[in-house]
């Protein structure tokens, strides 16, 4: 097949880290590897945000990368690209109209928007078949983070308006079935595929990041107030001899003017825990499995999650998880099998989930080993490439089978 991923704000060809640089960049990176694996011809549309920017690129993984150009040639926040929507599409549009494929998968809702305008009348319908798959919700992200929240105004009523116009929908998690359900979409233009995990990479076996003679908890991602990276902190009050590593944000030389660490590191400051408090700044994509293995527990507390890749990752390493029951967590972390579910923003919790699982080494042992297993059989990428793979096909069968019968 000929398949093209529009994905206009996550390049998986961005450095990981960064505020709107995480495990969609990541997803769509591995899916569009794997498929091009299986024979099919792939490229991946995402936004121009470098004038230097080549407007085609194909990475050793077998499939292209196209740069559209679509508003200001800079990294620009996210939320901030729905103006230039229009201009994607129409990019996209001429790029189709001279061959288009045989199916389109979106990844986030502007990606859709911008997909179902290029495809033109019909998408979804008659014409270019368009999967989609969300990421993350805008009702979901509203309800927490209420005024906080930085996205348009006009999201949730354009996610809604996409469940009506997309052939498909690829949801992550079971949560999220429900939530689509509350905008619409009928259960049978909804499959389950989850996100996945490089098994290759993320092993028990290999390097080892420094560490020192205390024990480590450690969080991985992105610097942002929802992942909850606060109450890691205060947790930590509760655990003594024991350092809190993050991993992610800023490149190291600039932690010290990053806002969200300041705030973090106030927050250390206040629970008393200042000196087991360490931050790590950006690291290589390829370094992150040893900091990972320098881990006693890997913590993944956000206040939601629409998936969440760290816990796949922390589990093939042999890694216990302390995670919040949130969103894919409550899919992927078996409570009491591979690690341990807490409530969202409950410090307490976490602190105490953690203290019982450092002074269990035969647990942690077992949490790791069962975590391992569970990566490699559910979540290995292989399956989920293949998993994804077969929905397209059932979405193509339902095409032509609907136009043989007009």
């Amino acid at each position: 097949m000929r398949i093209d991923l529009v994905s206009e704000h996550a390049s998986p060809l961005a450095a990981i880290g960064g505020v709107d640089a995480g495990g969609q960049n990541v997803h769509v990176a591995a899916l569009a590897a794997g498929l091009a694996r299986r024979g099919h011809e792939v490229t991946v549309h995402t936004r121009r945000e470098d004038p230097d920017q080549p407007e085609r690129v194909t990475v050793a993984d077998g499939y292209d990368v196209a740069h559209v150009p679509a508003g200001p040639a800079r990294l620009l926040p996210k939320d901030d690209l729905l103006q230039h929507m229009p201009e994607f599409a129409s990019q996209l549009r001429r790029t189709w109209s001279t061959g288009s494929p045989d199916l389109v998968h979106a990844h986030f809702w502007m990606s859709g928007l911008a997909s179902v305008a290029a495809a033109g009348p019909g998408s979804g319908a008659g014409g270019i078949p368009i999967v989609q798959t969300f990421h993350a919700l805008g009702s979901v992200k509203r309800r927490h983070q209420g005024a906080a929240d930085p996205s348009p105004a006009q999201r949730v009523q354009l996610e809604r308006s996409l469940c009506r116009t997309v052939t498909h929908v690829v949801a992550t998690c079971t949560d999220e079935v429900f939530e689509l359900r509350r905008l619409g979409l009928p259960s049978e233009r909804v499959s389950i595929v989850p996100c996945g995990v490089d098994t290759g990479v993320f092993t028990p076996r290999g390097g080892v990041a420094p560490r020192s003679d205390r024990r480590r908890l450690l969080v991985l991602g992105r610097l942002v107030e929802r992942k909850g990276q606060d109450d890691a902190v205060r947790a930590l009050a509760a655990v003594p001899d024991t350092e809190l590593v993050v991993v992610g944000g800023p490149p190291a030389e600039q932690l010290d003017g990053d806002p969200e660490v300041r705030r973090l590191r106030a927050v250390a400051t206040e629970a008393g825990v200042a000196d087991r408090l360490v931050f790590t700044g950006a690291v290589a994509r390829a370094d992150v499995p040893a900091w990972i293995r320098s881990a006693d527990v890997v913590l993944a507390v956000p206040w939601y999650e629409p998936f969440g890749i760290t816990p796949l990752e922390a589990m093939a390493c042999g890694r216990p998880v302390v995670a919040t029951a949130v969103g894919g967590l409550q899919d992927s972390v078996a409570d009491g099998v591979t690690g341990v579910l807490v409530p969202p923003r409950d410090p307490a919790a976490i602190g105490a989930a953690v203290a019982g699982l450092l002074a269990d080494d035969a647990r942690r042992a077992a949490y790791g080993a069962a975590g391992v297993r569970r990566a490699r059989s559910r979540y290995r990428w292989e399956r989920v490439v293949a998993d994804t793979e077969t929905v397209y096909r059932q979405v193509l069968t339902g095409r032509v089978a609907m136009e043989a019968a007009r």
